[in-house]
């Protein structure tokens, strides 16, 4: 499978087209519009959230509730595109209307693409860049991740995110629950934290920093379970499901890290007590006895959950802005502010489910074919009777 996507924060729709997405999979939009709610939700999020209310057009590649095995289109619909449409529309505008629209940017924030983007395209107003740039794209991003979702549902696969920390403050959750209980429990907490103490004090940070006019960043994690041993493949280095994946975290929006399982404590202690020892057993086949490398080994899944943490820096967008210069003037100023959240870390969760997904979508296809979903579970079936034998 793959995808592109298409539109800007402020144009009028955001646009996906799904290319190999087996035919015969059952989807209709209130699967993709659940999982866009999903990622509007959250505590410390800004004003656009209050104007958006996304939803999902499905325009091609599904007929009568099933896809038909043509490409899928899906389009969201940007509601406050009927305020910018004289700064945003396709049509040509001449040199002195360009220079009475008030919102040309020229000032470049720090931590945004504005700058880089700027010099690499040339561009002199940086709306270019930035209307691009915004996290905005990232909600076609869930509306392909839903789909995988649905592929992967269709083979016992399911996912769950959470927030492990924000603004330092950690939540102490060690695991023990079913992915079905982490999905519960994280949709009832304003900051799909586990731990109901940690999220108290994590509303309480982000109160703090909304009134500072900060910004506070996290660490989210997100879990896969069903997975069979052998997705992805050790013969070279594009195949390797685990660097897909790590990829995959670091493409969104301010995410600047990425481990799986134990991840950089592998670096603190031995061997013996890092690496996950074989069992086999007349019922399961092969399993693990601990899961410290996160369900892959050698770029490979082994079976075991995957479980994979990324790390989201505040965002660079500020209430008390930093020092930036004038592309034009030269001189100093205070950056310039876009609407912006205060912490987005719990929507970032559902961002990082839907890449995980796809990601893990992908590379099950590749293994066992991507025509039709009643064959592809045939081939699904007898690989698993040959793994559990082997």
């Amino acid at each position: 499978m793959r995808y592109l996507t298409a539109g800007e924060s402020h144009g009028p729709q955001l646009t996906t087209i799904i290319e190999g997405v087996p035919a015969g999979l059952e989807l209709l939009a209130e699967d993709i519009d659940k999982e866009l709610a999903r990622r509007q939700k959250g505590y410390g999020r800004g004003r656009r959230m209050q104007i958006e209310k996304d939803r999902v057009q499905i325009l091609s590649g599904v007929r009568h509730g099933k896809t038909t095995g043509a490409p899928v289109a899906l389009v969201v619909e940007n509601k406050d595109w009927t305020h910018w449409k004289n700064y945003m529309g396709a049509e040509p505008v001449t040199e002195e209307q360009e220079k009475n629209m008030k919102r040309t940017i020229s000032r470049p924030r720090p931590g945004h693409a504005d700058l880089n983007g700027a010099i690499k395209y040339g561009h002199r107003d940086m709306r270019n860049v930035l209307e691009r740039s915004s996290a905005r794209e990232t909600t076609v991003r869930v509306a392909v991740g839903a789909v995988a979702k649905k592929i992967l549902s269709e083979f016992g696969m399911e996912v769950a995110g959470h927030v492990r920390m924000i603004g330092g403050i950690e939540s102490d959750y060690e695991g023990g629950l079913s992915i079905k209980q982490i999905q519960e429990q994280t949709e009832a907490s304003q900051v799909r934290c586990l731990d109901k103490g940690a999220e108290e004090r994590m509303m309480k940070a982000i109160d703090d920093a909304k009134e500072n006019g900060d910004s506070i960043g996290g660490i989210v994690e997100v879990i896969v379970e069903g997975t069979p041993v052998g997705l992805g493949s050790h013969v070279h280095y594009d195949r390797k499901l685990d660097s897909r994946i790590a990829g995959a975290i670091v493409s969104i929006n301010a995410f600047k890290g990425v481990e799986f399982g134990i991840g950089f404590k592998a670096a603190e202690i031995p061997g013996s007590k890092v690496h996950d020892e074989i069992i086999w057993s007349e019922t399961e086949g092969y399993s693990r006895r601990t899961n410290n490398l996160g369900g892959f080994e050698g770029g490979m899944t082994t079976g075991m959950p995957i479980v994979v943490k990324g790390v989201m820096k505040p965002i660079p967008t500020l209430y008390k802005p930093l020092q930036s210069v004038d592309i034009e003037t030269k001189e100093p100023f205070a950056a310039s502010i876009e609407r912006s959240d205060s912490c987005a870390v719990p929507a970032a969760s559902v961002v990082a489910e839907s890449v995980v997904s796809w990601e893990v979508a992908c590379a099950f296809l590749e293994k066992f074919g991507n025509d039709r979903i009643e064959e592809i579970k045939e081939n699904y079936e007898r690989y698993q009777e040959y793994a559990k034998r082997f």
